[in-house]
């Protein structure tokens, strides 16, 4: 391997800037760029790489996700084989494993033998921007691919071992490994730390791009001994570099050796992967009992988490799925996960996937259990894009995309990690759903506030927020069996009033509905009805004349007043 030094300065940028939209109106589409054309469904002239991603730019597009987040794109090692697997080799797919911080990956380049990776990668940025959509990189400093004390030798260890990597204390052949991944990046040494803000203020700076996840973020606060810092060096000077002001920065807020900071990561502007999140509403949608508490939580923000520390609704970003673990036609067909191709015994990825199969383990002809999955797909998409906050959809998700039970496809660079485009018009209907959904998200601005609720009144009598049972002004906090919850969402500045009743039931129920004065409700979405009537076009609403509602089991309703 080695490395090229070329000329960044010769590019036309069409004058491209970082787009600056607002956290509260974002809505993030997690993918990897090979795998998002690599599968010959693509119809792509690039499979796998930054020009294939253009062209499936008119479908970002029509989806209505207004950012992408890129799985690792910077320099990693693809060629090396860990294991065969019924003879098929398995290689690093996914690319946590960084060897250059300042490069763009090779092998999602056309042309790399002639080092065009900065001018590939620049093409793929300005034809986002062009499209209204952000890049956010998913970026890994909490380890490098140097490994352990077996190696390989890349770099880092050999310019100053002990300078960039924890070593054991008595016996600095070994390295602490806080990560999981046999080695961990000294993130608060002078020098690391210099390195992993100049890094990013290239990105910025030369490639445009507008935000990072920071993948293990929590390994950033450790000092050099290890142990969390109040003020780390690392986190604070990305928070307040002037060339990343402008710049949207998210936290995987835990690491592998237990630190676990949701809700109070180091710094103000940091957003956070709300993983809180994602386990309270996969419970509620399965159908767990006593939990509404929590899943009210939860859909207004996460206060309980973020607002004592002086943060915002904006500092969550919500999801059900991300790359790691389960898809979500997968958490709703899998009660276990089948990780038998990937060559470790089933031993590798999570057991708790608080997933649930709708009777069936895996795939079916049954078209019940199939119309009862689309439902609840139907039902995670609306409690998540109705939830205060930043939501965040995974690759394929719109259309059931499957990854056969696997919840840590890692290695699977093949059909199983693959985005199959099929999929598109075989899923027509749900992907149908998701957008309209993301379009009643973005059209409404009291379901992406930038600032928590206060119980302030609108002018026809109802409050900012307020929360209901079956019957309203009646939760079941305390109620051990409880699986309903509905809220109403008073509109401000001539905004519609928006109700919202949730029955993870499995039986029909009838909700009562508020009265609004010099107004009716219309039906938005019914999950539980056939496209198109589970979600209504703008302006295409059904009148609902009665002050109660049947929900049925296992669904979630939508009204606005008008």
């Amino acid at each position: 391997m080695r490395s090229v030094v070329i000329d960044t300065s010769e590019y036309d940028w069409e004058g491209d800037r970082p787009l600056n939209r607002p956290m509260s109106e974002t809505i993030i589409y997690e993918m990897h760029i090979g795998g998002f054309t690599k599968s010959p469904t693509s119809s792509v002239k690039y499979p796998g790489t930054f020009a294939g991603a253009i062209e499936k730019i008119p479908y970002l597009k029509e989806l209505g996700v207004t950012a992408v987040e890129l799985m690792p794109v910077f320099e990693f090692d693809d060629t090396e084989i860990l294991r065969d697997v019924d003879g098929k080799p398995l290689k690093n797919y996914w690319g946590y494993s960084t060897m250059g911080y300042f490069a763009p990956h090779t092998g999602y380049c056309v042309n790399p033998q002639i080092g065009n990776h900065v001018r590939e990668f620049r093409d793929m940025v300005k034809a986002l921007h062009q499209a209204g959509i952000e890049v956010i990189l998913d970026v890994v400093f909490n380890h490098t691919d140097e490994g352990n004390h077996q190696g390989p030798v890349f770099c880092f260890k050999g310019i100053d071992n002990s300078i960039y990597y924890y070593l054991v204390a008595g016996d600095k052949q070994y390295y602490y490994d806080y990560t999981g991944c046999g080695n961990t990046f000294n993130c608060n040494h002078p020098i690391p730390e210099k390195l992993i803000v100049e890094s990013l203020e290239y990105w910025v700076k030369e490639l445009h791009i507008d935000g990072f996840r920071f993948d293990e973020g929590s390994v950033l606060s450790r000092g050099q001994d290890g142990v969390p810092l109040q003020y780390p060096p690392a986190i604070w000077n990305i928070e307040l570099s002037e060339t990343l002001a402008d710049t949207k920065i998210i936290a995987e807020a835990w690491d592998a050796a237990g630190l676990y900071q949701i809700g109070y990561f180091p710094g103000y502007r940091w957003a956070e992967w709300n993983g809180r999140y994602r386990d309270d509403i996969r419970r509620f949608v399965k159908g767990e009992s006593g939990i509404v508490g929590a899943v009210a939580a939860r859909i207004a923000g996460s206060a309980d988490l973020y607002q004592n520390h002086g943060h915002l609704p904006i500092n969550s970003v919500n999801f059900i799925t991300a790359h790691d673990g389960f898809t979500l036609n997968d958490l709703v067909s899998y009660n276990q996960k089948h990780n038998e191709a990937n060559g470790e015994g089933n031993r590798d990825g999570i057991d708790e996937n608080l997933s649930w199969n709708c009777g069936v383990e895996g795939e079916t002809s049954d078209r019940w259990v199939e119309d009862l999955r689309d439902r609840q797909i139907k039902n995670f998409a609306t409690i998540l894009l109705l939830s205060q906050g930043v939501p965040m959809i995974v690759m394929g998700d719109e259309v059931r995309r499957t990854q056969k039970g696997n919840n840590n496809a890692y290695c699977q660079d093949n059909e199983l990690g693959w985005f199959d485009w099929n999929l598109v018009e075989k899923n027509s209907k749900l992907f149908r759903f998701w957008k309209l959904t993301i379009d009643f998200r973005l059209r409404h601005s009291n379901l992406h506030r930038s600032r928590y609720f206060t119980g302030s009144v609108n002018q026809r009598g109802l409050a900012d927020i307020s929360w209901h049972g079956c019957q309203l002004y009646s939760p079941g906090w305390n109620d051990p069996n409880a699986r309903v919850l509905a809220f109403t969402l008073g509109g401000f500045n001539e905004e519609a009033d928006i109700h919202v009743m949730l029955n993870m039931y499995w039986e029909e129920l009838e909700f009562e509905i508020p009265a609004v004065a010099g107004k009716q409700w219309y039906r938005a979405i019914d999950t539980a009805q056939n496209s198109p009537l589970d979600i209504a076009e703008p302006g295409t609403e059904t009148l609902v004349t009665s002050n109660t509602y049947f929900v049925q089991g296992r669904s979630v309703v939508v009204l606005i007043s008008q």
